[in-house]
């Protein structure tokens, strides 16, 4: 469903991105760990289009769309859920959710008819949300609003939602909820791939995982394999 072929990418003169490739099959999710400073926002921004790569390759769904712009991207399939959550906090969480449906609703007429089954399904999702739809999403704990994050990105019906580091700030007992949330996406068939700083966490729910160093892949494989692995035991999950 995504595939990532020597990819490059960095910032000005900083080189981030030194040859990155990966894949991630339709239905699987596929974690992505490292150190800070590996590249693995860089990584999430290069394939979603917020930063436009030097080299390499990205097909979604067999398509080119390395070079494209975001919401280009967006409108092929592939929905972004960035590190910090980033609401929009002068809203309500029901227009921030409204608006993750942007690419695939009418512009005018019947968008909210539309977008209610969505709707229906991510306060399913996220009970707390619906408790709260009419509140505004700046006002929301750090949890509350990762949830709106992952919530808006599922809005759009993406062939592929990236989510980078979704515990970031958040306190255990939340960091246990969304992870919860997770492994329901998963079995629902969403195709993921996930950034996180908890290896231990990402790898109990991923399918396939990459190690990154440097900008390159160092390790690859079965969350079985690498922690099996010496340097992965001693880095990562120690």
């Amino acid at each position: 469903m995504l595939k990532v072929r020597d990819l490059h990418a960095g910032y000005g003169s900083s080189a981030v991105l030194q040859g990155l490739s990966l894949d991630v099959a339709q239905g699987a999710v596929v974690a992505l760990i490292g150190a800070n400073g590996a590249g693995k926002t860089t990584a999430m921004r290069a394939i979603s289009g917020l930063l436009k790569p030097t080299a390499g390759g990205v097909e979604l769904d067999g398509r080119p769309i390395q070079g494209g712009d975001a919401s280009a991207i967006a409108h092929l399939g592939l929905a972004h859920v960035p590190e910090g959550r980033h609401v929009f906090g002068p809203l309500s969480v029901e227009d921030n959710l409204l608006l993750g449906a942007y690419t695939r609703l009418p512009r005018l007429f019947g968008y909210a008819t539309r977008a209610k089954p969505a709707l229906e399904q991510a306060y399913s999702l996220f009970p707390r949300l619906a408790e709260r739809r009419r509140q505004q999403a700046g006002t929301l704990s750090g949890g509350e609003q990762q949830m709106l994050a992952i919530a808006r990105g599922l809005m759009a019906a993406p062939k592929v939602m990236l989510l980078d580091e979704p515990s970031m700030g958040l306190a255990p007992v939340i960091v246990e909820e969304v992870f919860a949330t997770l492994s329901r996406l998963k079995a629902s068939g969403l195709t993921l791939l996930l950034v996180e700083q908890f290896a231990r966490s990402a790898l109990e729910i991923a399918d396939y995982a990459y190690v990154l160093e440097r900008g390159r892949v160092a390790l690859a494989g079965t969350p079985d394999e690498l922690r099996r692995d010496d340097a992965v035991l001693k880095a990562y999950l120690g």
